[in-house]
Formats: C-alpha cells, structure tokens, sequence
C-alpha cells in the first residue's frame, strides 16, 4: 500500500467507500463485516461512512455502526485507521436523499455518529451537502464549533465547488483538510475543485469513481457491459493482466498527489482488487491513452 496525506494524518492511497453494505441491494452482515476486514488486511486505513448511509426511513446510522463492529471485531491493529463520516443528508421513508444543513442539526448528528462510532472524537468530519436554504457559512461554522468543541479533529466538505471550498477555508483555516465530490471517467464536472484542492494541499476524495468502468451503488445494480468511450481502460487492463477498475483508480491516482478515490465495495474481493491500484504504476504511454479517451469522451 502506497500512502496519501489528508490533513496531518497519513492515509492510504485507496480508501473504501462503505455505503454499499448499507444500502438496498446489501450483503449480509457476515460478508459486509468480511469486505471491511478484507479492505483492513489490505493495508486500507481510511473508511468512509455517512449517518445516512441506511436503508429508506430505517436504521439511522446503520452503516457507522457496521464499521464499528468491523473494527472491533477485527484481530489487528486498528490505531491508524481513519473513519470519516458525514453529517446533513437524510434518507426517509420514500427512499429519497434530503438536505439538512442547519447548525443545530450538524451539531446534533455529529453527536450521534460518534456515539455510534465508539470513539473519543471523529476522525474526520464532513458536511455531506451544502443545504440551499441555510448559508453556507452557518453550515461551515457548525464545523468550526464542532472542532473547537473537540467533538471531531478534522473537517471536510462534500459535493461543494470552488468558492464554497474557499470560504470554508477562509472559516476554517488548516482545520478544513478535505474535499470529497464524485469524479471519475464519465463524470469530470470537478475538474475546477481537483485543481483547487490540489493548490491549496487539500485532500480531494472521488465519489463514484469507477463511473464509466462500473456503476456506482447509487446507479442500482451493477452491470459488466463496456461503454466504447472508455475501451482504452480495459486495454490497458488486458495488457497489464488486471481489471479495468484497477487501472481507473491508478488513472485517478495520477490526476494530483492529493487525490484518494474511495471505491465502494460490498465484497472482499473487490476491495482487495481496488487496493492494489495504489501499486500499480502506469507508464507515460498507458497515461496518455488513458488520457486521451476520458478527454475526448
């Protein structure tokens, strides 16, 4: 495993996207707690959750309390891993995905995601989604009395862009150490924020980011056929005698230093898989192709 920084903390270089084991279309839990310890064996050390990440209008905090229990039924060392979790989005009854980015209600779901976690303060703690009807600098501030309280020690935002990016900054100084929107092959409209947070040295997180290699939990079940647009990933894969994913996930890793993707997975061997992207090093030529295809797609 290959390490990133995300703030002060070093990382790997491939995180693990946990929703997928909460979510309609689940594993049992014997298998999703064997997918995190797998992505653990790995040498994964950052695991991303959201207290939403639960099935329409039940279980709240299902998919935080599932890596709790992976972690403490895990039989190695644990003291590096960095769990971040989000706050301000909610899944009701009717399956939809809502905002909430009022103050009190980020102060109060950051409570209960570390009550849920188990721990002294929240690795990393990030606004899931910038809420239209609240400004934006009260959601921010939120952050910033949830760090001074000591609650969580670093904060991150989710799906913003680059003037909400920079006014967290501004808030928040040093504390604001991430940015996670989805980016991928097929998706690229963050291409502003990925310069961005790599001027700035912020961690920059891809959601979804095998998006035209695979589909994303949030697009139903997957399925193997290839988009044409992207043949230059299995290519490069049938070469390298690898699957397209890995090869997408070292493509992204070549984008900037602070990139880390954080595939979902609800199998062990897919994580295993993802993980070992970060060993995979791509040749000038293999960057081009890839290049080459996702800019004229």
């Amino acid at each position: 495993m290959r390490y990133r920084t995300l703030g002060d903390v070093k990382v790997s270089a491939i995180g693990l996207g946990a929703m997928p084991l909460s979510l309609e279309g689940r594993p049992d839990e014997a298998r999703a707690l064997a997918t995190v310890h797998a992505a653990l064996d790995a040498g994964v050390t950052l695991l991303d959750t959201a207290d939403s990440y639960h099935l329409p209008g039940a279980e709240p905090g299902h998919n935080e309390l599932l890596l709790a229990r992976a972690l403490a039924t895990y039989g190695g060392d644990t003291s590096q891993v960095l769990v971040a979790t989000k706050g301000g989005r909610g899944r009701p009854a009717d399956g939809s995905w809502t905002v909430n980015g009022d103050p009190a209600h980020l102060k109060a779901a950051a409570e209960g995601s570390l009550k849920r976690l188990g721990v002294d303060a929240i690795g990393l703690y990030q606004l899931h989604k910038p809420d239209p009807s609240i400004p934006f600098e009260e959601s921010v501030g939120a952050l910033r009395d949830l760090l001074d309280a000591g609650t969580i020690r670093l904060a991150g935002l989710s799906n913003a862009d680059a003037g909400q990016i920079r006014t967290a900054r501004t808030i928040l100084g040093d504390r604001l150490v991430s940015v996670q929107n989805q980016y991928s092959p097929a998706v690229r409209d963050s291409d502003p924020e990925l310069r961005l947070c790599a001027g700035l040295g912020l961690a920059f997180l891809p959601w979804s980011p095998l998006g035209g290699i695979s589909r994303s939990s949030l697009d139903g079940p997957s399925r193997q056929e290839r988009e044409p647009r992207f043949a230059a990933f299995h290519a490069v894969a049938d070469e390298r005698g690898v699957s397209p994913q890995q090869v997408c996930l070292a493509w992204l890793l070549t984008r900037s230093p602070t990139v880390i993707p954080i595939p979902g997975a609800s199998r062990p061997e897919t994580i295993r898989d993802s993980a070992a992207a970060a060993g995979l090093e791509l040749s000038a030529q293999e960057r081009a192709r890839l290049d080459a295809a996702v800019h004229s797609s």
